[in-house]
């Protein structure tokens, strides 16, 4: 990089800083730091969520998805389409009057309103560790971005500069900051994917005729990709818009439902095929460059980390500025997905597990100090994590899957089911979530017959443990407390 490029990524880097400074002297309260003072118009609500959800860690894995498989990696994100509209007409309404009247923070609040404390309190600790996987992966992004294109820079000591300027603007600043900064990021990523990284890749490359001799048929494809693939992506981030903390606290954060309505339609009209098809095209032009040889040192673009690809590619076509302009682009995704996830384990951390231990009142300066202390140990704990993990996509969906399988059926329950009870709702959040990890971990991950050469992912199986227990346990408690009640 040139010093041009330093300069004008580090008065970015500054600038983010500058946001979450400037918050901190407006946060008065808990209420300001978790959910904005209640107070915020669909646009940024819905840029921030986009930026949050797609983020650095999408940003980073579809590019190894379009390096890998093409456009048919864009599939992945029209999950999430799906998962926001459905949210957005099933959940909303109900969230939405629930956090205002309540004047709620966090997800598994949820949980005390319809079961008990007890459900609250496991859901807050699968929620809490679940988030800071997902800031580890962000974190992770932002390094491995930084380490292929700043010269010297080991990934090490890249994970330690992305994890404390993420930090220190969101453990003073608070969700307004976030909010406030994955606007500006958001527009700063499309605009530099728009008119410098992908205009840019193209020309390096050759144009059209140039990729196509280039790449396998199959990556100018959709069909390239099997239909296990896209269930296992379906039944992992579609759940993730009914138990997310990030969505929930941006839910309480909106003006009134119609607004936040409106912003998960803008959410996901962004995902896909907006912010999809430019991740896996820029992933793409990656593996077209590697196979013609345009990155220095790498012989063989099938040997390399596919998600180093777009990273080296921007390093490589870029000219001086531009480099600097594109890397804050792509840096604006990460650090939008990394102070959310951060933020919501804080949440989780702060009002549903040390309220619930300590069960002491504090003043309004006394919770927002302990809630600033607490993103900050957080996210310490997060770079450690991340320094110990070497792949970004398996990170986030590792933590969605944990999220999911644990938390989903009880939140449909609430919602949907009169006869859901509280013991079920507990049992099948622990079974669900130790299902999902516990294959994670073994990496057992079970195929339904020696026919099928697609597995399924663990989630799924947490998924069908988690609504077993939770039916059955739901309708055995039900008949046992009527039947106490004939008795009487």
């Amino acid at each position: 990089m040139h010093v041009i490029d330093y300069v004008i990524f580090v008065i970015y880097m500054l600038a983010m800083l500058g946001v979450g400074l400037y918050f901190f002297k407006k946060n008065k309260t808990s209420e300001d730091f978790y959910v904005s003072g209640r107070s915020m118009s669909s646009w940024h609500i819905g840029l921030s969520v986009v930026a949050t959800d797609v983020g650095g860690g999408f940003s980073i894995g579809l590019g190894g998805l379009g390096f890998t498989m093409g456009l048919s990696g864009s599939w992945m994100l029209f999950t999430g389409l799906i998962g926001a509209w459905l949210s957005a007409v099933f959940l909303i309404p109900t969230i939405s009057k629930l956090g205002h009247q309540h004047k709620f923070f966090t997800f598994p609040q949820i949980f005390n309103h319809f079961y008990n404390s007890k459900v609250a309190f496991l859901a807050g600790i699968i929620s809490a560790i679940g988030y800071i996987g997902f800031t580890s992966s962000q974190v992770l992004a932002g390094a491995k971005l930084a380490s292929a294109t700043i010269d010297g820079l080991n990934i090490q000591t890249a994970l330690i500069v992305m994890g404390v300027i993420a930090v220190a603007y969101t453990s003073i600043g608070g969700l307004k900051a976030v909010i406030y900064t994955d606007t500006i990021q958001w527009l700063v990523l499309i605009s530099g994917l728009v008119f410098i990284g992908i205009p840019v890749a193209y020309n390096a490359v050759g144009g059209y005729e140039a990729i196509k001799a280039s790449l396998p048929a199959s990556y100018l494809s959709l069909t390239n990709v099997s239909g296990y693939q896209i269930l296992n992506w379906a039944i992992t981030i579609i759940p993730i818009w009914f138990v997310g903390m990030t969505l929930y606290q941006r839910i309480y954060a909106s003006k009134n439902e119609k607004e936040a309505k409106k912003a998960w339609f803008i959410a996901g009209l962004f995902e896909w095929p907006i912010m999809a098809f430019m991740g896996v095209i820029l992933g793409m032009l990656a593996k077209v460059a590697a196979n013609q040889g345009l990155f220095t040192g790498i012989a063989d673009a099938n040997s390399m980390d596919s998600e180093m690809g777009l990273p080296i590619l921007l390093s490589t076509i870029l000219p001086v500025g531009l480099l600097g302009l594109m890397l804050s682009s792509y840096f604006s995704a990460i650090l939008s997905t990394a102070d959310s996830c951060l933020m919501a384990a804080s949440g989780n951390i702060v009002t549903d597990i040390m309220s619930k231990l300590s069960k002491k009142e504090m003043s309004h300066a006394k919770s927002l100090q302990l809630s600033q202390i607490v993103t900050l140990s957080v996210g310490v704990f997060s770079i450690l994590i991340a320094s110990q993990m070497q792949n970004v996509l398996e990170l986030m969906l590792y933590s969605y899957a944990f999220m999911v399988s644990g938390l989903f059926v009880p939140v449909l329950g609430a919602l949907f089911w009169k006869k859901s009870h509280p013991t079920a709702a507990f049992w099948s959040m622990l079974l669900g979530g130790s299902t999902t990890i516990i294959l994670i971990l073994t990496k057992n991950n079970l195929s339904l017959s020696h026919s099928l050469t697609d597995k399924l992912d663990a989630n799924i199986y947490g998924i069908s443990i988690s609504l077993l227990a939770f039916i059955l346990l739901s309708l055995y408690h039900n008949k046992k407390e009527e039947t106490t009640w004939n008795l009487k």
